[in-house]
Order: C-alpha cells, then sequence, then structure tokens
C-alpha cells in the first residue's frame, strides 16, 4: 500500500466574499481558479467520497479533537455545509444515488437495496405467477458472495421484469429511472471511475449502462474466516478501505487495479469516486462515549484512518500536479443513529408485523419500517392498528395516504416502488434482532441524515454555508464545475435541484 502519512499543507485564509448574482445562482467571487463562460469556478477533475456515516457533527469532534489534521486543513482551503442532509430513506443505495443523479427516490425509483417492487417477478420465475417480488441488490447477487472479488453479478440471481413483452433480468443499472452524472461525462468525452462495497453498484453506470469507464467492487460481505466479514469490526474494515484509496491513487496515474471491470488506458479520470466504511462500521459495532459522545477508540481510529487516506489523496494529486485542476467533495450518503448510545432500543420485527394485523407482502426494517401491503385496501386498518401500539412499537410517525404524498414521497396507488406506508421509530429505536450492532441508519432522524459534507480545492477561500443543503445538489455540481450541462441529469430538471453554494451558475432552474 503508499503511505497515508499526515499532510501539513495550507495556511489560515479569510472567510470568502459571497454575493448574490443576477439570476439566482450563488458563487465565489474570491475564486482565483479557471472560471467557465458563466463565470463559474471550472475543474479539470472531480473526485467525489462518501464517508459513511459521518455527521455533521462528527467534523466537528475532529476538528476539536485534531486541529491540524488534514480535514481541519482542507477546510482552510473549503467550502463547509453545515446544513448538509441526505436523502430519505437514509440507505446508502439511495444515498449514492442522490448524489449522482440529483433526485429523490420519488424520481429515481431506487428506495433501498432491499425491497419490494409490485412491478418486478421473482428471481428466476420467468415473469410468471404474481407479479411483485423482492428486488434484492446487495452481496445475494454475486456469483460468489464469499469471495473479496466474487465474479460480479451473476444475472441468475437477478429479479425479473417485462420488458416490451420479454422477460429480463434486471441489473442495478436498469432499475434505476434517470441519468447520471456518470453517462453525462462519459457523453461528453470523459473517463469516470468508481469504487463501492458490492458490484450491486453496476447501478452507477446508469440506464444505459455506459457511465462507468471503469468499475472496482470488491465485496464488503466477503468470508474473511470464521463466516466473519469485513464489516466485523472497524481494524478489519479498514483493510477494505484500503482497497479503495488504492484504486483511487491508482486512478490518478491513469492505472487501474485487478480486478477491475474496464480500463483507463492511462487517462487520468475526470470524474471518480467512492466511499468509505470504516466509519459506519465503527459506529455500528462501538460507537460514542455514553455522555459526553466522544468517538470511541475503534470509532476514533476510523476517522483517523479516513483523515489519513484523504491525505494520500491529496499527495498524490500534488505529485501529479493535478491539485489546483482538481475539487474534492467529500459528502456522506447517510449518517447512522442514534448517536447517544442510551438511546439506542430494540423492536423485534416479527413484534411489528404481527401488530400491523393486515396482510403484507414485505417490509424492509433497519431505523425504519416500509411497509408493501399485500391489499392497499387495507391501509386505514393497518395504520389503525400501528397507531395503537405506537409504545409498543416505539414509533414517532406514521406516514401513509395525501401526507405521504405531499411530503414528496410519491403515491403507492401510481407508483410501483413506493411503499404503502412509512414508520419512523423513535429515535434510537432499530427494528431488528441483532446483538452485533448499536446503531443503523435508513430512518429519517437528523442522526440519519445530517451529515458531513464539504468541498475543497486549494485555490478556494474558506467558507461555511450554515444553510439547508440536499446531496442531491451534488450532481449539478459535479456538472457545472466540469464545464457541463447540470440541467443534462434527468432528476435536476424533474425536481429544479441547484448547486451547492459557492458554484452556482447566473440561471433560474433548468
Amino acid at each position: 500500500m503508499r503511505s497515508t502519512a499526515f499532510i501539513v499543507l495550507f495556511s489560515t485564509a479569510s472567510a470568502a466574499l459571497i454575493e448574490r448574482q443576477p439570476g439566482g445562482g450563488w458563487w465565489d467571487e474570491s475564486w482565483n481558479g479557471p472560471r467557465g463562460g458563466d463565470g463559474c469556478p471550472q475543474f479539470q477533475h472531480v473526485a467525489v467520497f462518501s464517508v459513511d456515516g459521518l455527521h455533521a457533527s462528527d467534523i466537528d469532534r475532529w476538528l476539536s479533537l485534531k486541529p491540524s489534521s488534514n480535514i481541519s486543513m482542507m477546510l482552510e482551503h473549503g467550502y463547509r455545509y453545515t446544513g448538509a442532509y441526505t436523502t430519505f430513506p437514509s440507505d446508502s443505495f439511495p444515498g449514492s444515488v442522490a448524489q449522482f443523479t440529483g433526485a429523490n427516490p420519488r424520481t429515481t425509483g431506487v428506495w433501498y437495496d432491499d425491497i419490494w417492487d409490485r412491478s418486478f417477478y421473482p428471481v428466476s420465475s420467468g415473469c410468471k405467477g404474481p407479479i411483485g417480488a423482492e428486488v434484492e441488490y446487495d452481496e445475494t447477487i454475486d456469483y460468489n458472495l464469499n469471495k473479496l472479488f466474487s465474479g460480479g453479478i451473476n444475472a441468475s440471481n437477478l429479479p425479473e421484469r417485462l420488458i416490451n413483452g420479454q422477460c429480463q433480468e434486471i441489473y442495478p443499472h436498469q432499475r434505476i429511472r434517470v441519468n447520471t452524472a456518470w453517462e453525462v461525462a462519459v457523453a461528453a468525452g470523459k473517463k469516470t471511475a468508481y469504487t463501492d462495497k458490492h458490484p450491486s453498484y453496476d447501478i452507477m453506470r446508469g440506464p444505459s449502462d455506459t457511465g462507468l469507464t471503469t468499475g472496482y467492487f470488491p465485496e464488503i460481505n466477503a468470508d474473511i474466516g470464521d463466516g466473519k466479514s469485513y464489516t466485523v469490526n472497524v481494524t478489519e474494515c479498514m483493510k477494505y478501505d484500503s482497497l479503495h484509496v488504492a484504486a483511487w491513487l491508482d486512478w490518478l496515474d491513469g492505472n487501474v487495479l485487478d480486478n477491475s471491470e474496464g480500463s483507463l488506458g492511462g487517462t487520468v479520470p475526470a470524474l471518480f469516486g467512492g466511499n468509505f466504511q470504516s466509519v459506519s462500521v465503527g459506529q455500528k459495532t462501538a460507537g460514542y462515549v455514553k455522555g459526553s459522545l466522544n468517538f470511541t477508540s475503534p470509532l476514533q481510529s476510523a476517522v483517523e484512518f479516513v483523515d489519513a487516506s484523504l491525505g494520500a489523496v491529496v499527495n498524490k494529486l500534488q505529485a501529479k500536479n493535478l491539485y489546483d485542476q482538481t475539487l474534492i467533495v467529500v459528502c456522506s450518503k447517510h449518517g447512522q443513529a442514534p448517536i447517544d448510545p442510551t438511546l439506542f432500543n430494540e423492536v423485534a420485527p416479527d413484534n411489528f408485523t404481527k401488530e400491523i394485523g393486515v396482510n403484507t407482502t414485505f417490509i424492509t426494517f433497519d431505523d425504519v419500517a416500509l411497509v408493501f401491503l399485500e391489499n392497499h385496501g387495507d391501509l386505514a386498518t393497518a395504520v389503525a392498528n400501528l397507531n395503537a401500539h405506537k409504545t409498543d412499537l416505539h414509533i414517532d410517525q406514521i406516514i401513509y395516504g395525501q401526507q405521504q404524498i405531499d411530503l414528496g414521497y410519491g403515491d403507492p396507488t401510481k407508483d410501483p416502488a413506493v411503499p404503502d406506508i412509512i414508520v419512523l421509530p423513535t429515535l434510537g429505536t432499530i427494528y431488528t434482532t441483532s446483538k452485533s450492532k448499536i446503531a443503523e441508519h435508513g430512518g429519517g432522524s437528523d442522526d440519519d441524515r445530517h451529515i458531513a459534507c464539504f468541498a475543497h480545492n486549494p485555490l478556494l477561500t474558506k467558507k461555511t454555508f450554515d444553510g439547508r443543503v440536499n446531496t442531491t445538489q451534488v450532481a449539478p455540481t459535479i456538472l457545472q464545475v466540469l464545464g457541463l450541462n447540470a440541467g443534462a441529469l434527468q432528476g435536476v430538471d424533474a425536481e429544479g435541484t441547484q448547486v451547492l453554494p459557492g458554484f452556482g451558475g447566473p440561471y433560474q432552474g433548468w
């Protein structure tokens, strides 16, 4: 592995002067690097990294603990978005999709990595029998989920759907309803590269199947011995995450690691990225100190690893004379709940299923419950039963009907991917019987969704934006700063998603 030594790079800079621009965009007037024709900052490369689980508050903890860290110094020449929220549900799959489409699940159709869809047929069914099936895009679709390099996606493990009258196995990239920033970049002649925890992150290729020049997808749930995976603890997960870091460093040489899909042909990708899992594993297995909410030792080790890894990327960019030309965006796909360990509570999924009192086809459980009814006509009965058991099921909110539509989650009577009922438990409650974790994500609390997000380049002037922003805004920002048309993203067009503050152009939506 390459060195991941800490770096000392920057001097303190004054706050940026931000002015409102004609037509509704925001950009930084102090920017002294290249600009596009609309005056906005321009870059040759964009790197997007998700530190899965990292909260906005974790950045504050880290800055207090390590004021001379890489992240601290990156923020000296960066924009920090202290009011950044990921999409709901706060699962990795829709969270990743949001950052590269500019859209929420109601638009993308991607709600979770394991969920029901009324328009699919079960695996190996030949599209025969009752319509409606579990759509599971995780390690279970690999050729061999026990191996680190699992052979990729086995089509015989995929759910099916009728397309133009023909029964087809549906790959993850075929499920997504809108295009991705990866596809727009490739269509413009640029190279792209991405790495994540399962081959199912093929979804980043987008509907055209062309979005990734290269993909690198080692299986995080591979068997490392005694039936355990890399998620068993932080130490093992850092070994796994080191593969992602190695891929990023190789891409900056225009190369790819063994077991990659595709080739860069010696060209450094214009758009690349991936994720870290170590912080998420640290939160689930060790968490925060009771009372102080400081990092436990394993969780601190995970953050230290991420910090050092970002330093390694910066070092490599400097060595390749690409640093000034590259925008680094660090934005978590999801948070983790609860931060306060005293709030942790478990409810057995079987208890939930029993108390709902009507037949269900499927329920996705984490620190959320996404309920698909066998008969939508049972909605009122199901909701009444859940309300009657709010206390013992630790339910905070039950979202359904017109409220669900008004909140932007879609209409289950019109969209086969939308659940009939969304249940948000009280903060800290997880619907599980697992004894191996003390936190989870997927829900709608601030602990789930209020995430770490910042952008860095050595030519940026330090600025903190404390207003509400959403991770969907990453996608149009990527294209904007690469000099591409952010409006080419169908999700951006559908939802009117704006670029992140500091990078906006003189236009009002698309």
